[in-house]
């Protein structure tokens, strides 16, 4: 592929994103763009991603060393240890990294053995993200996994066989006839396996998807607001009682052992994303870039065929995006929104911009106030969306 000509300075970045859009199966629930495979996808997909690496190694001249690499999608296990080693190849060999960089590989339970694990780890991989989603058959069914808890538990130990010390499980709750009891049991197994990570979300019903069909507004077989707060409230009573930090709405993490790629999206660090669906954000301008690549295979390849960005939809932020990103991004950490940062940042006193709102949500016991900075109460984690609502601008 012959490079553009065109350089853009100073694009800034510290994680490099990789969207793997296949899936054995595609589950019902899931908004993001995937689709399973045909004969040689998987080999021709790897070499257009490694295609835009290159084009994008040609439009970039400064950013700073890479500090996280994340494969997602779809069902990056899918993907053999060789492909993975390519893609990393590539990526070391295009960009800086630094020292200790964190590989994550998003992992389905059902597509993965000792053999494969432990290629994963030879090719670099020094982090596993696996898609456990219960531990409970009856709501796998429900969720339309191709695994089960068997299988789960099994990947689990075939991981730390492979050498792996640093491995998240994603949990979901509030599922389609899921009672408190079948959570905390979720919760009590996954603890017991004593992963360094834990994502415990809830489900949402996201637009057309065919859960959205299957689970209509006002459901009665979903489990209501008041159920869905004590499944939350469980998960954070037991997860801190075992030592697991809970430092960001959805995350919890052993000392030390948070997850540095989403951690650098709540952060606004800067991250390229490469393949059929990625998004990305660069710090490319005062307040930085956003944009996508379409979610389409055949449009996708046309477009890196001709020599240009896959990137579509560019958007330049404008102050105030950037306001309400680094407050509602901001504000999902644990540690929340500091003065000092937003000072910086924006060049004002937060207060002075958002006195009013702090002073309400204060009063309604969705934040609390300490001596540098606002953070969310549990109350706040439960009604988030309320909250980041009154900081958009």
């Amino acid at each position: 592929m012959r490079p553009s000509s065109k350089i853009i300075a100073n694009q800034m970045f510290t994680r490099i994103y990789l969207h793997i859009p296949f899936c054995r199966k595609k589950c019902p629930y899931c908004a993001f763009f995937s689709q399973e495979p045909s004969a040689g996808d998987i080999e021709r997909y790897v070499r257009l991603v490694c295609e835009e690496m290159l084009h994008h190694s040609h439009t970039v001249t400064a950013h700073a060393d890479v500090d996280s690499i994340y494969f997602g999608g779809g069902t990056p296990s899918l993907l053999e240890p060789r492909h993975v080693g390519e893609l990393l190849e590539q990526t070391a060999g295009l960009f800086r990294l630094a020292p200790e960089v964190e590989i994550t590989l998003e992992t389905n339970p059902g597509t993965v053995d000792l053999r494969k694990l432990s290629g994963f780890r030879q090719a670099g991989v020094n982090r596993l993200s696996l898609g456990v989603q219960s531990f409970d058959d009856r709501m796998l069914a429900t969720l339309g996994r191709i695994h089960t808890s068997r299988q789960a538990q099994a990947a689990f130990a075939s991981a730390r066989k492979a050498r792996f010390d640093n491995i998240g499980i994603d949990l979901i709750h509030s599922l389609p006839g899921q009672t408190p009891e079948m959570w905390r049991t979720d919760l009590e197994h996954a603890i017991k396996l004593a992963p360094e990570h834990l994502s415990v979300y809830g489900l949402t019903i996201e637009p057309e998807t065919p859960f959205a069909a299957r689970y209509p507004e006002e459901n009665t077989q979903l489990p209501d607001q008041d159920l869905s707060a004590e499944m939350f409230e469980a998960a954070d009573d037991l997860l801190t009682l075992q030592g697991y930090e809970h430092y960001e709405i959805a995350n919890y993490a052993l000392p030390g052992r948070s997850s540095r790629h989403n951690s650098g999206y709540w952060h606004r660090d800067g991250c390229l994303g490469l393949g059929a669906g990625a998004h990305s954000f660069l710090r490319d301008t005062d307040f930085g870039t956003r944009s996508c690549n379409p979610g389409n295979l055949a449009t996708y390849a046309a477009s890196l065929r001709n020599g240009v960005s896959a990137s579509e939809e560019v958007v330049a932020l404008t102050r105030d995006d950037a306001v309400s990103e680094f407050m509602f991004l901001g504000l999902r950490m644990a540690d929340g929104v500091t003065f000092p940062a937003f000072r910086e940042a924006f060049g004002i006193e937060l207060k002075d911009m958002f006195g009013r709102q702090v002073d309400d949500l204060i009063s309604q016991q969705l934040l609390t106030e300490h001596a540098s900075g606002i953070r969310l109460t549990r109350r706040g984690m439960l009604l988030s969306n309320h909250v980041f609502r009154m900081f958009l601008t």
